[in-house]
């Protein structure tokens, strides 16, 4: 009998809306079984690519967190090495990998972008968008950010 499958939610912070013209600055990883149990997690910071600039809208914010920004600057890593990790990480995990997000989120966006980008691969099976499964398994509480932690506390 095949392994239960895996499911795994993300917390990311950007500088923009899209990847490309912006960067991915911090992932936040957690596979889950279906019952919400942690299996394992995932973090890591992500240097911002050449040629990217800071959206207006992303600068007003980190602006209101200046030491958090600082945060997802310490110990950054090539965008390729650390999307290397993340999916070597990904692979690692038990069973079918799925991946959970919320389409109102940027997750599924940048993860869908930077993994094929600098690791070549999606390295889920699936990704479920069903809500109640990632209202339950979402990682926020984990991300050391202090606008997070304010977040985390409130909903």
């Amino acid at each position: 009998m095949p392994p239960e499958p895996t499911f795994v939610t993300t917390h990311i912070h950007t500088d923009g809306p899209i990847p490309g013209p912006h960067s991915l600055l911090t992932v936040i990883a957690v596979g889950h079984t279906l019952d919400g149990d942690e299996l394992d997690t995932f973090t890591t910071n992500v240097r911002e690519l050449p040629g990217a600039t800071l959206h207006p809208a992303a600068l007003q914010t980190w602006r209101r967190g200046a030491e958090d920004w600082l945060s997802t600057r310490r110990a950054s890593r090539p965008p390729a090495p650390a999307m290397i990790a993340l999916a070597r990480w990904i692979d690692a995990l038990p069973g079918e990998r799925v991946f959970v997000t919320d389409t109102a989120e940027p997750d599924y966006l940048f993860l869908y972008w930077y993994l094929h980008r600098f690791a070549g691969l999606w390295p889920f099976t699936r990704t479920s968008t069903e809500t109640g499964l990632y209202d339950r398994l979402t990682p926020t509480s984990l991300c050391p950010l202090t606008c997070c932690k304010v977040l985390s506390r409130t909903s």
